[in-house]
This record gives structure tokens, sequence and C-alpha cells, in this order.
């Protein structure tokens, strides 16, 4: 009889042990093949970005601690770490700190993408002994998007005496079309972030994150996620993206529509943007930012433009038109200022948030279009080149003077 009942202990045990453990290996969810953006690291000219910036060593590294982790908890620990010093390195370099790592130049955002990307796809593609559930892989992911953008290291001074301004980039895109491509918005990011403008009204802080070009993300709300906790507390916001060539844009009027453009999963989306409460969603936002005063100071070598021009389906219409004065009313967007790609999006989304939150009449917000960031004449092969750091280091130095003009004339 005492048998039985150490037999049936030792059953109970068992039980409850399995009611209490993480999932098993077997259990666990099989790890998804990496994406088509992921993909795309192995080729030769990323793998240079990496070696010449010194970035190569970042995804091994987390590699390693995901091995070392003998749980799902610490599995996250190392991705919350290992994103949250991605960022702060990729910013370190952009503003001369520590080793450059390389003969690439400082100012490239590119080791950022790519480094990230490897890390990504460590995440999405390792399976653990101790298993790993899909809903737990989705967070890892998340989480290192988080922490690698820069989204967990906004951070203003208390008091007064500062003005607070945020301001945001893009990840690369149309890398089919030139896998060498660079961003000069995110390269921005990586430049001003935390740094202080002076301006005639006293110090700015800047403070930055970097989105991905990727349309299933917008539709997730990581726009609104990233920027509703700091819109009531900010002096003023600019979302910034790569827009035409030779000149900027301020974007005047942006549209709730997706053209359908590929993004860097080769995903295209056509439809009315998706947000929450549909039911309230405007056909149109626009610009707070001075465009007036931004447009008549002498900011940089590029020519900078209040562009007024949408495509819209006129009330009662059916077919597109293109309004160069903006929209007309009751009708249905087809295209903002800036277009009807992701660009035109969080433009829509942060100014829809900001006007949601009640901030339309105190809070200065919009969207600055910077010049395409072009390699110098000839180059169809190298990863870079003077010309081509010239140009972007140009387009970061105007866009902090932009950022300067705009506080004093908010």
């Amino acid at each position: 009889m005492n048998s039985i009942r150490v037999r049936l202990g030792v059953l109970g045990l068992a039980l409850l042990t399995g009611l209490t453990a993480a999932p098993s290996a077997s259990a666990a969810e099989a790890a998804p093949a990496p994406t088509v953006e992921e993909q795309r690291l192995d080729r030769a000219a990323p793998q240079e970005i990496l070696r010449r910036s010194g970035f190569d060593t970042v995804a091994p590294r987390l590699a390693r601690a995901l091995e070392a982790a003998r749980s799902y908890g610490e599995a996250r620990r190392a991705v919350s770490r290992e994103g949250a010093q991605l960022w702060r390195r990729a910013v370190d370099r952009a503003q001369g700190r520590g080793p450059a790592g390389g003969d690439l130049s400082r100012d490239d955002d590119r080791p950022l993408y790519w480094a990230r990307l490897g890390m990504s796809r460590d995440v999405r593609t390792w399976e653990p002994e101790f298993g790993l559930t899909g809903r737990q892989r989705a967070a890892l992911l998340d989480e290192l998007e988080r922490t690698s953008r820069g989204r967990t290291a906004v951070r203003y001074p208390h008091g007064e005496g500062v003005k607070r301004i945020l301001l945001t980039g893009f990840d690369p895109f149309t890398l089919d079309r030139d896998i060498r491509i660079s961003n000069p918005s995110g390269a921005t990011a990586l430049a001003l972030d935390g740094t202080v403008v002076e301006t005639a009204d006293g110090p700015a802080r800047i403070e930055t994150a970097v989105f991905p070009v990727r349309w299933r993300d917008f539709t997730a709300g990581t726009v609104e996620r990233t920027l509703r906790p700091h819109l009531g507390k900010v002096d003023l916001f600019t979302t910034v993206s790569q827009g035409r060539v030779g000149r900027f844009d301020i974007e005047r009027t942006n549209g709730a529509w997706r053209g359908g453009f590929g993004d860097n999963e080769n995903v295209g989306r056509t439809e009315t943007v998706p947000v929450t409460d549909p039911a309230s969603q405007p056909q149109w936002t626009t610009t707070t930012l001075p465009y007036a005063a931004i447009v008549a100071a002498p900011t940089g070598r590029f020519p900078v433009y209040d562009n007024t021009s949408v495509t819209e389906i006129p009330a009662g219409g059916t077919e597109p038109v293109v309004r160069p004065e903006g929209p007309t009313p009751g009708s249905t967007a087809r295209a903002g200022g800036g277009g009807d790609y992701l660009s035109n999006e969080i433009a829509y989304r942060a100014t829809l948030l900001r006007d949601r939150l009640g901030l339309h009449d105190v809070l200065p917000g919009g969207h600055v279009h910077t010049p395409v960031l072009q390699f110098g004449a000839g180059n169809t092969t190298e990863v870079t080149d003077p010309e081509f750091v010239r140009n972007r280091l140009d387009i970061i130095a105007q866009v902090r003077t932009i950022l300067k003009v705009a506080a004093e004339a908010s």
C-alpha cells in the first residue's frame, strides 16, 4: 500500500510539473523561414557594409546569448539588452563616439539596418531546447524592434527651459532596385538623437526613432504605440522620409489612402489606411508645422517647398484628379502631398493622432521629405563614394536647421 502511495505521489508530481513547465521542444511551434527582407542579408553589399562598419559582430553576439539562454525569460532579457545596445552603438557611431569600427563613414544608417536584420533572422529561426511558441517568438521579435529602433530610448530632461522635439526616420527601401541604398531620414535620426539645437528661445532637445518600411507594422499600430506616450509632452514633432530628387518638401496635406507600392517584404496594400475607430476617420489631415517660415529661411543648399498638391476623387466623382492647391470639400483621398506610400501614411497617422489627442491647435507637427540620397556620377557598384557621403551630411545638416527654424517659429 505504501508503495502504491509513493507511485501515485510521483505521478501527481509529474503531472503538476508538466502543467507548470515551459513548452517542450516537441510542443513548440516550428521556427518560420527568414522573411524576404532578411534573405537579402547574405548578398555582397550588405555583408560589405557590416564588415566595413564593424557591425558584423552584432548578430553573432545575440546568437551566442540566445544559445546560452535556458528559458524564455532569459531569452527575452538577452534580446532586449542586445537590441538597446545596437541602437546606442549606432547613435554613438553616427555622433563620433567610440571606435568607427571600419572605414565606412560614421553618418551611414545602413549598418543599423542590416545588423538588425541579422538579429531578427536569428530570433526568427532559433529553436531552443526548452521550446518556443509562436506567440513567444513574436514577442521576442517585437522586443527587438522596440529596443533597436530607439522607441524605448526617448528621454527628455525634466523641468522648464528646454523645448522638446520628436523626429522619426525610416529604414532603407526599394532594395531590390539597388541593394546599396541608404535612407537619409534614418541617418538624420541617428545623427540628431539626444542632441540639442540652440534656438533664439533657448535650447531644444531632439529625440528620435526609426520605423520599418513594412505595411504590416503600420497596420498593427506601431506608429501610434510609439508616438502616443510623447505627443502630449513635446513642443514639436516631425516625421521625416526620403522624397524627391534635389529638394525638400514640407507636406501640407496627408491622405487616408494606401496606393499599393511594394514594401521591404515585397507586399503591397491598396486600401484606406486602417485605423482604430474608422467611423470617425477623416480623408485628410494637415500639417501644423510653420511651413511658411521654414520655406522662407536659408536652411541649406537644397530648395525647400511648401507642397500643397494632392490627388483626390472629388465629391460625386469616380476618377482621381490632381489638385495642386489641396483637396476640395467632400473628396476622397488617393494621394497626399507625400504620395500614397508609407511616408504619407506615417504623416497621416501622426497628425491624426495629434488631432485625436486634442492637440491640433497647440502642437506643431507634420512631415518633411528630404531629397533623394544619390551616389556620385558613374557609381553603380560601390557601396559608398565621396559625393554620396557629402549629400547625406548636407541633408542631415539641413534637417537640423529646419528643426531650429520650426522651433523658433512655433
